[in-house]
This record gives structure tokens, sequence and C-alpha cells, in this order.
């Protein structure tokens, strides 16, 4: 995204009209005319590339995007547990080993129209940002930035600027450019010999189960969410019958399509299920995809990074034509997620020999809200929380 452009600067006007704290729907949501929910895809194109000199300023590209330097403990990563496409950034760099590389700073679980905010923090503000809104990261770059303040987001520490928003480049460049600063024994979660094949998987993961699942929720018409939930559902048939045949997504080993999927899954029948009517069945009742879940979440860097609490207070709170009562369920009991998955005999590990699972989560790191069978399982102190 060019700092500086026409449309920028249109749509910047249209958002002033509308008053001046608006700063576009936090989530990147709208409809069409038949009621269909559309995302806004348009994110901050910018990159973190170790081929920029580290200790320099970002490049300018002849497409108006920006290269910046990877350089450890300079930027800071923004994301939410309660946001699935967040979650997918805190998970790969915990299995990187990124932790002490690229700091990370969490928003609460319920926002408003503005911008997510740092009411988990000490007087509610980042520790290191200085800001009580993400909003105010995205103004220090973009004074008149027109869209969505979205998580997840990388933040330049020392100016407090924006840097990217664009979920589905972080996690890749998580492992391929910072791979200098990986752990010991990391994983490739997008190996080079699987990618050709790994494309259209994410790709279909991705519009029809990731988004799908808003697609069901967001729409504002039967026909539209008819029609959403019929292609939700194709795609997990899809994935139900691929998953009983192979131990992960593409083999034998987990890779980053594994982890997109994850974040859906986890939330279905906490949230999707019900709140967003994508109620054909529950995870649980998959043979195929509850046991490859189970699998996935028993596997450090998973499990041991979801709060169950924050998400059901995300999509039940903020929600509020959806759900207008704004009532968070206690259930479903979820406690299954730890029993027995049996992938075994499929083969595979989960990941390829020769890496090795994260170590155990640092105690800062620690999901706030744990489900005693989730600490008990992870071998967390229950008294520390």
């Amino acid at each position: 995204m060019a700092e500086n452009t026409t449309s920028n600067a249109n749509a910047a006007a249209a958002a002033k009209a509308k008053g001046a704290d608006w700063a576009g729907d936090a989530e990147n949501r709208t409809n069409d005319e038949s009621g269909a929910f559309v995302r806004d895809t348009n994110y901050i194109d910018d990159r973190i590339v170790p081929s920029v000199e580290p200790g320099s300023g970002p490049q300018q590209r002849d497409d108006g995007t920006m290269w910046w330097p990877v350089e450890p403990h300079r930027y800071r990563l923004i994301a939410a547990r309660a946001c699935p496409w967040a979650h997918r950034t805190i998970i790969a760099r915990r299995i990187y080993g990124l932790e002490d590389v690229i700091s990370l700073g969490l928003a609460g679980p319920t926002h408003d129209k503005r911008s997510w905010t740092f009411d988990l923090d000490p007087d509610g503000v980042d520790p290191v940002l200085k800001i009580p809104r993400l909003q105010d990261a995205y103004f220090a770059r973009f004074p008149d930035y027109p869209r969505g303040i979205t998580v997840p987001a990388i933040v330049e520490e020392k100016s407090g600027k924006v840097v990217t928003n664009k979920y589905s480049d972080i996690t890749i460049d998580f492992g391929e450019q910072w791979k200098k600063f990986h752990r010991e024994g990391a994983p490739d979660l997008y190996p080079e010999e699987l990618r050709e094949d790994m494309r259209p998987v994410m790709k279909r993961i991705l519009t029809e189960v990731n988004n799908g699942v808003y697609r069901c929720g967001f729409a504002t018409s039967q026909k539209a969410y008819e029609e959403a939930y019929d292609r939700l559902w194709v795609a997990l048939d899809w994935l139900e019958e691929r998953l009983t045949h192979t131990r992960y997504l593409m083999g034998d080993h987990i890779t980053e399509a594994d982890v997109r999927l994850f974040t859906t899954l986890i939330r279905f029948d906490a949230v999707y299920h019900s709140h967003f009517k994508a109620s054909c069945n529950k995870i649980t009742e998959m043979p195929s995809l509850w046991g490859y879940l189970r699998d996935l979440f028993q596997t450090p860097g998973f499990g041991d990074t979801c709060d169950f609490t924050e998400i059901k207070q995300h999509y039940y709170n903020v929600h509020k034509e959806i759900n207008p009562t704004q009532i968070v369920p206690v259930g479903p009991d979820l406690s299954g997620l730890v029993t027995p998955h049996g992938r075994e005999k499929l083969g595979g590990s989960p990941f390829a020999p020769g890496t090795t699972l994260p170590g155990p989560i640092a105690e800062v790191e620690r999901v706030k809200n744990p489900e005693p069978w989730q600490a008990e399982f992870f071998g967390w102190n229950e008294a520390q929380f």
C-alpha cells in the first residue's frame, strides 16, 4: 500500500464525513447488494526482508510499497487470541521460535468500530508502544488510513508505525525471511517441494472455510446465507475425506496449510456452529476432522495458544447485530480436545525428522484464561491464573 494515493485520499474524506473517530470496520467487512458478505482484501503490502541492511530505514519499491530490514527487537507483532487470522501468526512465531526476536502485544477480545484496544494491559496501554488503540499505530504511519484497523499487524517499536497487516504474508515471512533467527530444530512449514501442491489447498481453505464461516454469519439475505452454507459444507466434506487417508493436509507432517485450517476448526464448535449458523455438523461429529483437530491441539504451538474465553467473548460481544443480548455461552465442553486422537495409525509425525517441537511456552505468554483441562494437559500451574 503506497502511503499517499488518490484513492486513499478520497476514502479518507469519506471516512471523515462519518465522524472524526471513524476508521473503517475493525474486521474489514461489508455486504454486496445480494446480501453476501464481502471481505476487504486490500492490506498494507510492505515486507520485512533480509536483503535490506539492518539499521537502515525502509526502502521504497517501484510499486510504492516498502521493504523493511529483518532485525531482531525492532518489531512488535500485535495480535489478538480471539481472531483466527491473528492466531495463525501467534502459532507460527512460536513454532519457529521467534519469541525473543519479535515481541508480542495482545489486544483484548472486544473492540468497537474504531479499533482493537489494549484493555488486557495495565491502564489499557500497550507496554511497549505506549498506545491504547491499535488505530494509533496505523495513523502514525497513515494519518488518513481509510480501511479497517485489523490484527495481526507488525509495528516498528521505535517509531510506533504500522509496517504491515497482510496476514497471508506474515506467517510465510516468519518462515522464509526470518530463518536466520529460528530456534534450533525449527521445522519448515512451507517446504519448497510441496508449494505447488499447497497453494491450491490453502486457497480453497481460505475462500471456502476460513472466510466461508464469515460468509454464513454475516449474510444479510436468506439466499446469500444458503449459498454460503452450501459452499462451506462442500469444503468441509472434502477435508473430512482428505484427512481420512492422510495424517495432515499435505501428508506426514504439519505445514502452513494446517496452521491456516486449525484456527477455523478450533473455533467451529464454540462459535461458528451456532453464532454463524454453520450448523450442519459439529467438528466432534466428523471423525477425521475431529481426530485431526485433537492431533494439532495437542502439539505445542497450537493448543497452548488458544484462549476459549477470549474467543467466545469476541464473537458473542462484538457482533451485536447477530447476538444483540451479548450473552456469551458457557459451553460447549471442549475437554475432548486432550483425549487420544489415534492419528498415529496414519503414520507421520508433527514435524519432519531432524526437527523438534517447540519447548514449554514462556509463562509471560501463557493464555490468560486456560481451561482447567488445558492447564493440566500442558503442565501449567493453575494457581498462577
